[in-house]
């Protein structure tokens, strides 16, 4: 039998909204095939706006060769989802409509669209003192699990956790969203390229040959600004 011929990404997604979705109030295309980064395994990723759904859904589709994830919202419970995210510092929902390629609207999808770019454009909440002090008691205690781990299997692990919770510290340090999975080189290239640079450098060279040196270095010199490793003297619940 002879395989269909995959549509085109707008095409494909006008279609789908058209048969599945033909009243709703708004319609965006967004993901990697909107920022020119699609791949093969790449899905389309749809916001629907529709005033007669009683609340907010996910679901996944295969249609017109793509797998399609609609993300499904009436007029007012995305602002659940953009609360969330931002207290979470993963702006997924505003960055989607954000960049969105606008599908169908029906006079409701650009003001939603405003709001989500002031979101982005607002950054995460700025941490406190007291959090910055406790985020780098945990990248100081895992660092110290890494260079005392004689356990390669273990050490994977660890670099693992480190990677993440450096990466999280030095963003919202910085005042940047943090991201997750892929989003996490992406989110340290929109800081800053160099470091992002460095910073996969140094996990690659330890997941590749077993030296911490680069890892050591780098997790110093994100914590130094903030008065470096944290152990004498770090208390948590202590009554005074």
């Amino acid at each position: 039998m002879k395989e269909l011929k995959r549509l085109e990404p707008l095409q494909a997604a006008t279609q789908f909204i058209f048969k599945h979705f033909p009243n709703c109030q708004g319609a965006l295309l967004a993901g990697s095939v909107v920022r020119g980064e699609a791949t093969r395994t790449s899905d389309l990723d749809l916001v629907i706006f529709d005033e007669s759904f009683t609340s907010s859904f996910r679901e996944s589709l295969i249609e017109f060769g793509w797998a399609i994830e609609v993300f499904a919202h009436n007029l007012t419970s995305y602002q659940a989802f953009f609360k969330s995210d931002c207290k979470r510092a993963r702006p997924s929902l505003p960055r989607m409509i954000s960049e969105g390629i606008i599908l169908a609207d029906k006079g409701v999808v650009q003001s939603i669209k405003k709001e989500a770019k002031h979101l982005l454009e607002k950054g995460p909440e700025k941490w406190s003192e007291e959090t910055i002090r406790l985020k780098r008691y945990f990248i100081s205690d895992a660092l110290d699990d890494l260079i005392g781990s004689s356990n390669k299997n273990e050490s994977l692990f660890i670099a693992n956790t480190i990677a993440y919770i450096t990466h999280e510290f030095v963003l919202r340090t910085n005042g940047h969203w943090i991201g997750d999975s892929k989003w996490i080189v992406r989110s340290l290239n929109d800081y800053n390229e160099r470091f992002s640079k460095e910073f996969v450098e140094a996990f690659d060279t330890f997941y590749k040959t077993g030296s911490k040196d680069k890892v050591i270095q780098l997790v110093d010199k994100v914590l130094a600004p903030h008065g470096g490793r944290l152990f004498k003297g770090f208390s948590l619940g202590k009554e005074q």
